[in-house]
């Protein structure tokens, strides 16, 4: 059933996978790709499909995971949802998160109530069909969809996704769907040389599934030579001009420009039948802002409980930043541990912030840190429970000497 979009063209769907490890970019190279799009002047919609059994991402460790992304109707995510809001600058909401355990608990809850008259709830075709409810209900409105699929094919999880994704092109058709897979090809610092055999074996799990790839990706830490694409092209079965090599960039908003550079315009094109130049201006601008050095040197201390994984505050971070390029000053990102930090560690900031956290461990830190900003007079910023501590610093500064939150 195809759908017809504002634009009176039909709709198109971009299926992002990943294979040979889980984290090699999908959610970058899925966000960079709707933003070239949208530069060609298409309305761009985007989602995330988790494999989890969590109904939400608010529970989940932040060691493991990263920070739990907040959507503006207060749904609780996974932190790709916020690389979409900040590539894209579009609002997301629920709909826009989809994980397995939310669709199971109402498909049972369904089952309960009688809904499905008696049959056999299983996975195909009822999970998957929740699926492929759900990917349409959140394409709605727009030209072109992206969707995400969290994880690496052929993890089991993750099966009832790969096929709802396979089976959704007989529900649309299969030319207004583009099947983008991307691959991390290793390079072997004893041989120097770059091995594709496990790239090779990824796109032969998808072939397994019944999903030939339009597009593969290549992420590689440095830069591959071209004999790699044409080595993947040839056992893909993908078009040369298909294959994608992509090195790690100096930062994640330099993507969108070294993927165009890469030739994916083109395949977009192919697809999409949207022909004009991509504007991208904006992101040439911002690749420059983050190569200028200013003048001037804010140094802002994090005063946070997980610092051993970097995508913990990831939002905040790159909010900071931002603010740091308009401002047009030099960010200088302390990180002060919430259980092990002192007044010491927060002299010489030029200001303050307790990002969120969850549970008692690390509190009488970040109170710490709130009172010495009281005490000094030092800006600060909480949130979350960073404002919690705030309140229960003045509470306690004002005699409350049992204030907690």
């Amino acid at each position: 059933m195809e759908v017809t979009t504002n634009m009176g063209n039909t709709q198109k769907y971009i299926f992002v996978t990943g294979g040979v490890l889980s984290g090699v970019g999908k959610g970058i190279t899925a966000a960079s790709i709707g933003a070239i799009l949208q530069a060609k002047g298409a309305n761009v919609s985007i989602q995330k499909c988790d494999p989890y059994l969590n109904v939400d991402a608010g529970l989940l460790n932040p060691r493991e995971h990263g920070e739990c992304f907040v959507t503006k109707d207060g749904a609780e995510t996974d932190l790709d949802l916020g690389h979409y809001e900040r590539f894209l600058d579009i609002e997301l909401t629920q709909k826009n998160a989809t994980l397995s355990g939310r669709l199971l608990s109402q498909l049972i809850a369904d089952e309960r109530a009688g809904k499905f008259n008696g049959q056999t709830v299983q996975l195909v075709p009822h999970l998957t069909g929740a699926i492929k409810d759900a990917i349409a209900e959140a394409g709605k409105g727009s030209d072109i969809h992206i969707v995400e699929v969290g994880g690496t094919v052929g993890d089991y999880e993750g099966l009832s996704f790969v096929e709802a994704i396979r089976d959704f092109a007989t529900r649309v058709g299969r030319e207004n769907c583009l099947y983008v897979h991307v691959v991390y090809v290793p390079f072997i610092q004893t041989s120097k040389e770059f091995k594709s055999k496990p790239a090779q074996n990824a796109l032969n799990d998808l072939r397994g599934f019944g999903i030939v790839p339009d597009c593969v990706v290549v992420r590689t830490d440095d830069p591959a030579p071209g004999d790699i694409a044409a080595k993947i092209a040839r056992f893909s079965g993908v078009p040369d001009d298909s294959v994608i090599l992509l090195s790690n960039a100096h930062t994640v908003y330099e993507v969108p420009l070294t993927i165009h550079a890469s030739g994916i315009n083109a395949v977009l094109e192919r697809f999409t039948g949207i022909t004009a130049k991509p504007d991208l201006s904006k992101w040439r601008a911002l690749a420059e802002a983050q190569e200028t050095r200013f003048p001037k040197t804010v140094k802002i201390g994090m005063v946070a409980k997980y610092l051993d994984n970097e995508d913990t505050y990831i939002s905040v971070v790159e909010a900071l930043k931002a603010a740091a390029w308009h401002e047009q000053v030099n960010l200088q990102l302390e990180w002060v541990s919430a259980e092990e930090g002192n007044d010491t560690d927060l002299e010489g900031l030029d200001g303050i912030l307790v990002p969120g956290g969850f549970g008692k461990r690390g509190i009488e830190g970040k109170v710490q840190a709130a009172t010495y900003a009281l005490d000094t007079k030092k800006p600060y910023l909480g949130l979350c429970l960073g404002l919690q501590v705030a309140v229960i610093a003045a509470a306690r500064k004002s005699g409350l000497k049992d204030a907690n939150s």
